[in-house]
């Protein structure tokens, strides 16, 4: 059974459809990659997901139960994009009030506290106060406030805003252990190489309306477009060739693409009989930012594009 199902949920604002008939799944322990231009629908959903809005018409099911906003937020932990913090209240007591709020035992509260504290280099910051606090401290901040009640579902609104290159690899590290002992990720961002790196199944929305929803794997394979890569001894040079174009060509590496129908075999068998000297032959695969750009232009309507897996 799916920790999450979302089914056929509608949001309209007006004449707008902010989120039209969206549907999809996520078992325990998956990094979800919600993705989407500005304006696709993207905040309304997550908006719904943690009963700050109700949907018009369409069901939420967590932990295999209708959800109810009062009684099953304890399971959630959101990070949103805004910082939600107390500019003016102490570090410290801030997280112990914030954990409270999810249920936690004063001594609870503070035992996890300290601990993610501890983990994150934070302990000189209990006396402080948030308006103290650089970008990405704040940033920090509100990731443990979000995670240290152990909810079952952790939305992540934009994680590595603000954060320099140490700080975003450690919190990386933390959201995947945190997936590894169960616990299910949503994960939004516009940064697709991040997406890439971290997420194992995305769901793409344009226009209020699902456009893609598929695991990384699958969506590279599907879209893949039998280009490869030829790594040439120095000096060499890629003649043309009956089974291939050359789409480019520059400093020993070679980029072709089959033509239709054309096995790798075929056309491997073609440059090796060329004489062409050859140190590597690797497929390109699209990266999710192509994939990304490629359906959202392509769907002026947005047009709903299941992978099936």
């Amino acid at each position: 059974m799916p920790l999450l199902q979302v089914q056929h949920l509608q949001k309209k604002f007006a004449t707008q459809h902010a989120v039209n008939n969206i549907s999809f799944s996520i078992e325990a322990g998956t990094i979800f990659g919600l993705l989407g231009p500005n304006g696709a629908g993207k905040t309304t959903l997550l908006r719904m997901l943690t009963g700050i809005t109700y949907p018009d018409s369409g069901s939420i099911t967590l932990l295999g139960k209708a959800f109810v906003p009062d009684v099953d937020n304890v399971h959630i932990g959101y990070m949103p994009e805004e910082r939600g913090l107390y500019k003016k209240m102490k570090i410290g007591e801030q997280a112990i009030y914030l954990a409270r709020l999810k249920g936690l035992s004063n001594t609870d509260a503070n035992t996890k506290v300290k601990m993610w504290f501890d983990k994150l280099d934070m302990q000189s910051w209990w006396n402080k106060k948030v308006e103290d606090l650089s970008k990405g401290m704040q940033q920090k901040l509100q990731f443990v406030v979000t995670v240290l009640h152990e909810p079952k579902l952790i939305i992540l609104d934009e994680p590595f805003s603000g954060l320099d290159p140490v700080n975003a690899n450690l919190i990386k590290q933390e959201i995947y252990q945190l997936a590894q002992a169960g616990h299910t990720i949503i994960f939004s961002t516009h940064r697709m190489e991040q997406v890439e790196e971290i997420c194992t199944q995305i769901i793409l929305v344009n226009k209020g309306e699902k456009i893609l929803d598929s695991t990384v794997t699958e969506a590279k394979n599907t879209f893949k477009q039998n280009l490869y890569n030829l790594s040439l001894q120095a000096n060499s040079t890629l003649p043309l060739g009956s089974t291939y174009t050359i789409t480019k060509q520059q400093h020993n590496v070679a980029t072709i693409q089959l033509l239709s129908g054309v096995s790798t075999n075929q056309a491997l068998t073609e440059i090796i009989q060329s004489n062409t000297a050859i140190n590597g032959f690797t497929e390109v695969l699209p990266s999710i930012n192509d994939i990304f750009i490629n359906l959202v232009s392509k769907t002026p309507n947005a047009r709903q594009f299941d992978v099936v897996v």
